[in-house]
Formats: structure tokens, C-alpha cells, sequence
């Protein structure tokens, strides 16, 4: 998207032999293997677009954040099972996805594709920017941490947010099987950086090994050798979702109040999500309806006149997915219908992002997916610290469909300051 800049790297700086090279470094920083695709290029942007998507997720955000009535609703929309005790003000973390749409003055705009309060891969994320300015010697005025930062800046914020003062001995990286999870090398890479432990959510369990309860609620511990460690802060990377369809049986209850602190309470993963896209009127924010209210409100009501005539340009999306799972293109009047009505609450309908191939490739014209990644400390603002861009030339920009291309995959966002 800057011309001189993506056509120097086409043609001169990249090379096979370095990237090559590159994808060895990161899996020795990241001490695993990196499973997912990493593209063959970095990406450049202009500096006041990166700075507009990250004005809008902020907007967004503290628009739902300051709505009673919405919070009310999306607690409600909860599972009970998972409604996590002791939620604190605002999310720690925050992710806000956009695609890039042709307006009809023929300008490039962002669109949202998805919010969510959730952690990324921060870390590794760090690693790749680094990883393509030494690979491929990118002109040193480049930079891809937003808002000024530096990398001890940058750590700086992921330790105040994660960490929080304790001792990084009792705060824990928690997943389902973290070990077994493609996002194993973030994990790596955060747990060496900020010194905290990575435990499987499972083998968190309740009880003070000392005996008397600290305070007036129990602590969660995890076990280090024959030692059980009490747990002052859980950096929250589990997804509920995985947990109840690989039927996790974890030995605490979401629902009880532990003497511990959540980066990350799991509440919030629900509060902003897909769950928030009908509840946004906002010139970047793409039309939704739920699908209950699709149905309720009959087939010609103004819920179906916020989604475009044309139904090829329709998404159904089950809110509480991750990575792609479950959606449907264009769907049919017969796949709508199919979903029972007590299961109509949990889906969403959209309109579709069309990205606009914008990052020219030697494979051809690429799409981009831009995330801007924020955290939001105790006691300060709403910060975003840097982008997590995903090219790829298939229906959708996830792995499954862009298997066997090149020059797609996770990528770096790079700006001129």
C-alpha cells in the first residue's frame, strides 16, 4: 500500500534463502515449532490509516463499555455455567479485526470483521516484526509498534498488564493442553520474556497449600513438582468454546470466587465479541442482525433491511466460535430454518466484508486482515501497541482456505513515522 516501498521489497529485497532463514529463527526464539503459515513478505501501510482502525476499535470499545444496558444483556447472554465470578471494570486485552473495502469515490476504508476481548499473540507477534527487519533488511525507519513505542516501552505495558507487580513465580499462562496449541510459540516466547509459568487449565486446583484461607475466598494453585504454588494472577489464554467441546473437566468453578486475579477476566470474551456487532451503528461497522430477531421479525421488517438485498453477501456466524468455525456463506433459506429455535439466540447474521486485494504479491493481488492488538491496564487508558496483519486470497483469510498458496499467512505491519 506504500508503492516504492512494496515494489522495492518485491523485487530486491526479497529472497527464498532468507525467508528460509527467517522461519528457522523463529522457531529457535520461539523454542517450538511455528505451525501456522508466515508469509514470505512483511506489509506497509500508511501510518494514518493504522492510526484510524485503532481510533475505531477504541471507539467501539469504550461505546459498549459505557452502555449499562448493553452489559446487562451481553452478561446475560453468558452460559451460566461460564458467568466467572468477580468481573472486573473494563477487559486487559482487546483484539478488533478489519478488512479494507473499496467506498464508492473509490477510496480504501475499513471495515470491522470482528472484535473481541481476548488476548493475542502478542509475543510472537513482537519476535516477527523483529524477525523481517533483520531477515530481509528492512530500511531502519520502518517501524511496526504503534503509539511511539519501543520495545522496552512495548514490554513494559505486556509485564503492567500480565504480571502486575507480583511475583512472576505465581503468575500463570493458562490453555487447554498449552503444550499441544498452535499458539504455543506466543506462549514460549511471553513465559521466557516475563519470567510466568505455562499451565494447562485443567491441572489448576483449588486449596491454600498453608492451611488458613488468604482472605475470605480460596486461592487456585498449580502444582511445581511435589510443590502446589498458590495463583495470584491467571494470564487467561483458554477459550470456552474449546473447553466444552473437548468436554474439559477443570477442577475449579468458574462460578466461585477465588483469591486470585484475572489478565483477562473470561467474562469479557463474551461481553465484546460477535455478540456486539448488532448493538454498533457505526459507518465502519458492517450490518447484523441475530438470527432470532431475523425470524421474530418476520422476513420484510426493518431487521431484515439492515442486511443487503443480495444474499450472496450474507455471513452466518455462530457467535461463540473461534478461528472460522461454523460459518456460512450465502446461506440458504433451508440452512437458517435447520437451526433450531432455541439455538437462534447463538447465531449471527451479517453482511460480508469484501477485502479489497491491496498488498501486490508475485503470486498476484493479496488480501489483508488487520488486527490492532490493545491492552488496558488497571488504573490507565485503553492503549493499542501493534498490528497483526493475515494476507490471504481464499474465501477467508484462515488457514483451510489458503492451503498450499504462498505469500500468504500471519505477516507484519510496517509504517513510515
Amino acid at each position: 500500500m506504500i508503492p516504492d516501498l512494496r515494489h522495492d521489497f518485491n523485487r530486491r529485497q526479497f529472497r527464498p534463502d532468507a525467508y528460509r532463514g527467517m522461519l528457522r529463527s523463529l522457531d529457535a526464539v520461539a523454542r517450538a515449532h511455528v505451525a501456522f503459515p508466515i508469509a514470505e513478505t512483511p506489509c506497509f501501510f500508511p501510518k494514518s490509516l493504522l492510526d484510524e482502525m485503532a481510533q475505531i476499535g477504541a471507539d467501539l470499545t469504550h461505546r459498549l463499555i459505557g452502555d449499562p444496558a448493553y452489559l446487562a444483556r451481553s452478561l446475560a447472554a453468558i452460559p451460566e455455567a461460564w458467568r466467572a465470578a468477580d468481573q472486573d471494570a473494563h477487559p486487559h486485552f482487546l483484539t478488533v479485526d478489519f478488512g479494507l473495502v473499496r467506498e464508492v469515490n473509490g477510496h480504501l476504508a475499513p471495515r470491522l470483521v470482528e472484535m473481541q476481548a481476548f488476548p493475542s499473540i502478542f509475543g510472537f507477534q513482537w519476535v516477527l516484526g523483529e524477525a523481517y527487519r533483520s531477515a530481509f533488511g528492512l530500511q531502519p525507519s520502518l517501524r511496526y509498534l504503534l503509539g511511539g513505542l519501543d520495545e522496552a516501552a512495548y514490554w513494559k505495558f505486556l509485564e503492567r498488564v500480565i504480571v502486575a507487580g507480583h511475583d512472576p513465580d505465581t503468575v500463570v499462562l493458562t490453555d487447554v493442553a498449552p503444550a499441544m496449541q498452535k499458539t504455543l510459540p506466543d506462549f514460549n516466547i511471553t513465559a521466557d520474556r516475563l519470567g510466568i509459568r505455562i499451565v494447562d487449565i485443567a491441572d489448576l486446583s483449588p486449596g491454600d497449600p498453608t492451611g488458613p484461607r488468604f482472605g475470605r475466598a480460596p486461592r487456585l494453585c498449580y502444582r511445581n513438582g511435589r510443590r502446589r504454588v498458590p495463583i495470584r494472577r491467571i494470564y487467561n489464554r483458554a477459550i470456552v468454546d474449546e473447553l466444552v467441546r473437548k468436554e474439559i473437566r477443570l477442577q475449579f468453578d468458574y462460578r466461585e470466587s477465588f483469591d486470585v486475579e484475572w489478565a483477562g477476566h473470561p467474562n469479557w470474551y463474551f461481553h465484546i465479541s460477535k455478540f456486539s456487532l448488532p448493538f454498533l451503528d457505526h459507518p465502519a461497522v458492517p450490518p447484523a442482525v441475530f438470527l432470532s430477531d431475523w425470524f421474530g421479525g418476520g422476513r420484510t421488517g426493518p431487521l431484515r433491511d439492515r442486511l443487503p438485498a443480495d444474499r450472496s453477501r450474507w455471513i452466518l456466524k455462530p457467535l461463540y466460535s473461534f478461528a472460522g468455525q461454523g460459518i456460512v456463506f450465502a446461506p440458504t433459506d433451508e440452512q437458517l430454518s435447520a437451526i433450531p429455535p432455541t439455538q437462534r439466540s447463538s447465531y449471527l447474521l451479517q453482511e460480508r466484508v469484501t477485502f479489497q486485494p491491496v498488498i501486490e504479491t508475485p503470486e498476484g493481488p493479496t488480501q489483508a486482515e488487520i488486527r490492532i492488538l490493545y491492552v488496558w491496564p488497571d488504573r490507565g487508558p485503553l492503549t493499542p501497541l501493534i498490528s497483526l496483519v493475515r494476507l490471504g486470497r481464499g474465501k477467508m483469510m484462515g488457514v483451510d482456505h489458503n492451503k498450499g498458496q504462498s505469500w500468504v499467512g500471519a505477516s507484519a505491519g510496517y509504517f513510515l513515522p
